[in-house]
């Protein structure tokens, strides 16, 4: 029986460059992040593994031609986390992604959803209605603190809760 990779121990190992390229296809991605793929993903068995010279080389080839764009990498992941996340949670996973603070700040400042329009909304989609007891309001607390929104925030909300149908989001 011929698997589906049969075929594939007699072609060329890909290019680095191909390889790359193969990942930008799929999403967008940060230098850094980049650079840690392109590191890891080895040579293959024809090829020896990849150079730090050789890595850094390509990624400003892919820097020059556009293809990679860490301001790009930050809006996008920006309106992907917007309404879902406190703009410190996206600073943050933005800063561990490799992306500096001003190029994070830049990419935040065209957001046009603030922090607590973001925790009501989010709130409302997830809950609807104010807790019924303790565990239920510590539940929600927990899952509004995993996607960084402050203590604080959160239970300014909680003692007010938006009503129903209210266009406001207070």
């Amino acid at each position: 029986m011929i698997g589906p990779r049969a075929g594939k121990s007699n072609r060329a190992p890909k290019s680095l460059k191909a390889h790359a390229i193969g990942l930008l296809a799929r999403r967008e991605y940060s230098r850094s992040e980049m650079r840690q793929k392109l590191l890891s993903a080895g040579g293959g068995k024809a090829a020896p593994p990849p150079t730090m010279e050789e890595v850094d080389a390509l990624l400003e080839e892919l820097v020059g031609a556009g293809y990679l764009s860490d301001a790009r990498f930050a809006k996008s992941l920006v309106r992907q986390k917007s309404g879902g996340f406190s703009q410190r949670f996206i600073v943050q996973t933005l800063k561990a992604k490799g992306v500096t603070g001003e190029t994070a700040g830049e990419a935040l400042a065209g957001n046009e959803v603030d922090d607590h329009v973001a925790l009501v909304a989010l709130w409302r989609r997830r809950f609807g209605r104010a807790p019924g007891n303790d565990r239920e309001k510590a539940r929600q607390v927990r899952f509004l603190q995993s996607r960084g929104f402050s203590l604080s925030a959160i239970f300014k909300l909680l003692r007010a809760p938006p009503v129903e149908g209210d266009g406001n989001p207070e």
